[in-house]
């Protein structure tokens, strides 16, 4: 190579670094609108979190006082009259408490095997039924047999009315998430990492279990929130297939405690001077706010454990140096 050739090829080296240098100043971020930046960003996280706070101390309002002074931040008179009147007219309220939990760990780990299986086996390019099971679980997106149809195949035919499979089979499986967790599946797990684990000797089970799990986590986790939320949430199975005071879960159990106050904020007039004085001392919107904070603040405590896998997520097919 020439002297000549030389000296261009290190002008070519000297023009490049000074554009990547460019660049990296381009895309550096001031102090100062770093400094905006976490401003803006802190108080877009407190208007999140404020809501909920406000719930909470009205919660512990006086209802006489939240009746006089309207909603404050700092009450004048604080009770604990809504939670008292929650537990006592809810005498069950523990037992709600352990079905549905019960049927949110159970309902979450059974749906994330039977989606986490039928996904799996939609994205490999080597199974021979991915069409035909791909249409069979696409169709009910579009078309439903209606509640009378799911009414009687749940009570009729598979006869679990008053079970807790009730509670849990219904939720447990959904299209939606199949698809999502297919398309996880084919841009995340390599043909490459499942040819060689099969060449290794490794059973169906065994690279499911082994392989694909661990390496599929942040789409399973993110599965798994939808579905937990689904369950902790859900009081309509209750209500269409519960009658037995025993399986009650504890979202359709306050359903239940509110409609009570309300029968009897309205009718007030018919139960006398007595059903009278017991209606003004009924914690009627208090009791509401007790009841959100009852029926979510147990699930706030399950984000911690999905955090740290939708970060993971989050970086999934990024470019790395």
């Amino acid at each position: 190579m020439s002297f000549a050739e030389r000296r261009k090829e290190r002008a070519k080296e000297k023009q490049l670094q000074k554009l990547e240098e460019q660049q990296c100043e381009w895309n550096k971020i001031k102090k100062p609108t770093n400094v905006l930046f976490n401003i803006i960003l802190s108080v877009l996280s407190l208007l999140c979190v404020i809501p909920f706070i406000f719930v909470i101390i009205i919660s512990f309002t006086d209802e006489q006082s939240l009746t006089m002074n309207g909603y404050r931040f700092i009450p004048e008179k604080w009770s604990l009259y809504a939670y008292e009147y929650i537990v006592s007219a809810g005498q069950n309220i523990l037992k709600s408490y352990g079905v549905t939990i019960l049927v949110t760990v159970v309902g979450t780990l059974l749906g994330l095997l039977l989606i986490g299986t039928y996904a799996y086996a939609l994205s490999r390019k080597t199974y021979a039924f991915r069409s035909f099971f791909t249409k069979v679980i696409t169709v009910p997106m579009l078309f439903s047999g209606g509640m009378i149809a799911n009414y009687l195949v749940m009570t009729k035919v598979l006869m679990l009315k008053n079970s807790v499979w009730a509670l849990i089979l219904p939720l447990c499986m959904n299209s939606f998430n199949v698809i999502v967790l297919r398309t996880f599946f084919k841009t995340s797990i390599p043909d490459a990492v499942v040819e060689s684990a099969k060449i290794d000797g490794a059973s169906e089970w065994k690279l499911f279990f082994k392989i694909v799990i661990p390496m599929a986590m942040p789409g399973l986790a993110t599965i798994g929130l939808f579905l937990t939320l689904g369950y902790w949430n859900d009081w309509f199975n209750a209500l269409m297939y519960i009658d037995d005071k025993s399986w009650v879960p504890l979202q359709f159990l306050m359903i239940q405690i509110q409609n009570s106050i309300d029968w009897l904020a309205s009718n007030k007039s018919m139960m006398g001077v007595e059903g009278i004085q017991a209606a003004a001392n009924l914690p009627k919107e208090t009791i509401k706010m007790a009841i959100v904070v009852i029926s979510t603040l147990p699930i706030i405590f399950a984000y911690p454990f999905f955090q740290r896998y939708f970060v993971n997520g989050l970086t999934v097919g990024a470019v790395k140096e």
